[in-house]
């Protein structure tokens, strides 16, 4: 171990940081130990912590279970990585990962979202309170719904999502609730049973319950339904590079890419109103980076699909493209919007900067207030492709 890394574990240890075993663990030229804080802090033995933008607030825990690499993320309080791979990640006050875990870029887990051992995710966005089981791969999916710890959306252990095609694109994103209502953390959880699948793209409303053992192949947008899976099989040709349902795997990109855009909106002026000692600017930071990674990630999906097709959605991407990127900070009706946000400043003045507090106290009223201004904002880029 270098003099120059040993410095740094001596500087985290006085800062405060448990490091039950420090000749065991690695700390990277750039990271800036100044971002790592050393209250309540633990870096078990075996981890690897690399990048300038690495954040560790308050009461996180690293390698419990088995050796965490961390790799520029953003990690919040409370936050429990037992074990595996982080790279360009955001977590939450009290998210949490199990052993085994494969977190990649462009994923974000909000408060209390949570994975148990041996969980793939990369492009992957869980709002809070959404858990997963075991032995999953859940990439390039955005999931919602639930109200509380007790009443969550979650995924079954053994669970896939299906996020590349014959055709080797992946135009798959899979939009599991939305954005416009699942931020006010007001909606019937969503449950996909274990030893089960998603085939991407493909979009499910809140209250959908699929059956273990089930490959759902289609979109459900009536909520509070049972999918199940039967006995039926069948073969068929195949060729390659013939595309079934293309108008509908357009429509599912562009639906998930404005829900991200009406995301973007939701960090950058109710997010931001929350900035304190728990949820500090550079943790919003690391929200609004990830989130970007996320949206440019299915344009440049949906335009390597586009790019397969002759004529057509061929012909007109680069128009969708600039339409998309004029459309990025779409911000919606401004109006609805100012008089959300005096709602959810006045929670803040008698509840204080606890978000899910603040949401989840939120009047009827004014929760449909605010779904109404970002489901705004997902029309207004979405029906420009209706024809």
């Amino acid at each position: 171990m270098s003099n120059k890394m040993m410095s740094k574990i001596q500087k985290l240890q006085e800062k405060g940081v448990k490091i039950p075993n420090p000749h065991s663990i690695e700390i990277g030229e750039d990271v800036d130990i100044e971002r790592i804080s050393g209250r309540g802090v633990t870096i078990y033995s075996g981890c690897k912590i690399y990048g300038s933008s690495t954040l560790i607030l308050q009461g996180a825990n690293l390698g419990y279970e088995a050796p965490v690499t961390v790799d520029n993320c953003q990690i919040g309080p409370e936050v429990s990585l037992k074990g595996g791979f982080f790279k360009q990640a955001v977590f939450l006050r009290k998210a949490g990962m199990g052993s085994g875990a494969h977190v990649r870029e462009g994923t974000i887990l909000e408060e209390d979202a949570s994975g148990a051992h041996t969980v793939g995710l990369k492009q992957t966005i869980l709002f809070p309170f959404v858990t997963l089981g075991s032995l999953i791969n859940f990439c390039d999916c955005f999931m919602s719904g639930g109200t509380s710890r007790k009443d969550h959306s979650e995924v079954g252990s053994a669970y896939i999502h299906f996020n590349y095609t014959p055709n080797q694109d992946k135009a798959t994103p899979s939009l599991i609730g939305d954005v416009p209502n699942g931020v006010m953390l007001n909606q019937r959880p969503i449950f996909l049973g274990g030893q089960g699948g998603l085939v991407g793209p493909c979009r499910l409303a809140f209250g959908t319950v699929i059956a273990a053992g089930s490959i759902c192949r289609k979109d459900e947008l009536r909520p509070d339904r049972m999918i199940f899976e039967g006995g039926r099989s069948g073969n068929i040709p195949f060729k390659a590079g013939v595309y079934l349902g293309i108008r509908r795997i357009m429509t599912n990109n562009i639906i998930y890419i404005a829900n991200l855009m009406a995301l973007r909106q939701w960090y950058q002026h109710v997010r931001s109103q929350f900035v304190s000692e728990e949820f500090p600017e550079t943790l919003l930071d690391g929200l609004k980076e990830k989130l970007n990674m996320a949206t440019e990630e299915r344009i440049r999906r949906l335009k390597a699909f586009c790019q397969q097709q002759k004529g057509g959605f061929g012909d007109r991407w680069p128009e969708m493209e600039d339409f998309l990127r004029a459309k990025e900070k779409e911000a919606g009706d401004t109006g609805l919007r100012d008089s959300f946000l005096e709602k959810i400043h006045t929670n803040i003045s008698s509840s204080g900067k606890d978000y899910i507090s603040v949401i989840k106290t939120l009047e009827k009223n004014d929760a449909e207030l605010g779904a109404k201004w970002l489901q705004g904002i997902v029309d207004r880029i979405t029906s420009c492709f209706a024809n």
